[in-house]
């Protein structure tokens, strides 16, 4: 049986050193543009602390679930997939779409293998991997956020198309919400991730899976749908991901009246 416990780590992250160094840069000048940057890593060090929780939630969900009767659902993905920015891990995506699931009568479980700041090669070398000897109804794959500003262009499309050929027949890819209007960097890269969503469904179609179109339902205006670090969907933006991974499902999983 292979191990998916994920240890909690003590030291201190990237993110969390960050918050301090501007918190204590913003009691030195208590301006209101430091104020107002003060407030924003607040909520990122909120998220962060939020990975650390989420993960081992999951972890012990997936526990279970590999013990557990009924029809598997694994999940692929990064911080999207655990939750984070929700007010708990089952308000993200995963949890909205699985009350729907469940809903129908059908004890539905989860095994939940993403991971938060994955990138396309962490699903192919992690997470894709674990796949082996399990028979999951369902497969969705969320990923690729990361990589636009971390993974070159070639990489980042030669990832996409490994990872898409690599997933069960079961599988419903997700493309990627495009940051139009979102920050001033949003406008820049729009374009990029339009790109590359063509190719998500290009390559999706070239095997027949379905494509959960977040692209298309995930649209501003932003107000009102973004957690605290305003980067991740709070509750209410992740309704609108569950609703993407919910017209994509096959009809046998939710079926529609």
């Amino acid at each position: 049986m292979f191990l998916l416990r994920r240890e909690a780590r003590e030291r201190t992250t990237p993110i969390g050193a960050l918050h301090r160094a501007v918190m204590r840069w913003g009691e030195a000048e208590r301006s209101s543009s430091r104020l107002a940057l003060g407030r924003w890593l607040d909520g990122v060090a909120y998220v962060d602390v939020q990975a650390r929780t989420y993960a081992e939630f999951w972890n012990r969900q997936n526990e279970q679930a590999l013990t557990a009767d009924g029809p598997l659902w694994v999940v692929l993905g990064d911080s999207t997939a655990q939750g984070l920015g929700a007010s708990s891990p089952l308000h993200g995506y995963v949890g909205q779409v699985l009350r729907a699931l469940r809903a129908t009568g059908t004890p539905w479980r989860v095994l939940n293998l993403s991971r938060s700041g994955a990138q396309t090669r962490h699903v192919l070398d992690d997470q894709l991997p674990l796949l082996e000897g399990l028979q999951p109804a369902l497969v969705t794959c969320g990923i690729g956020s990361n990589d636009i500003l971390g993974t070159t262009p070639k990489r980042f499309r030669r990832h996409l198309r490994q990872v898409i050929g690599r997933l069960p027949t079961s599988s419903v890819v997700m493309d990627l919400t495009v940051p139009d209007r979102f920050w001033h960097i949003g406008g820049a890269v729009s374009p990029y991730v339009s790109g590359i969503n063509q190719l998500i469904g290009s390559t999706a179609a070239e095997r027949g899976l379905p494509v959960a179109e977040v692209s298309r339902y995930a649209r501003p205006p932003w107000r009102g749908l973004l957690a605290p670090d305003k980067f991740h969907p709070n509750n209410f933006g992740y309704r609108r991901h569950a609703d993407a991974l919910r017209a994509a499902l096959p009809e046998t999983h939710l079926p529609r009246y």
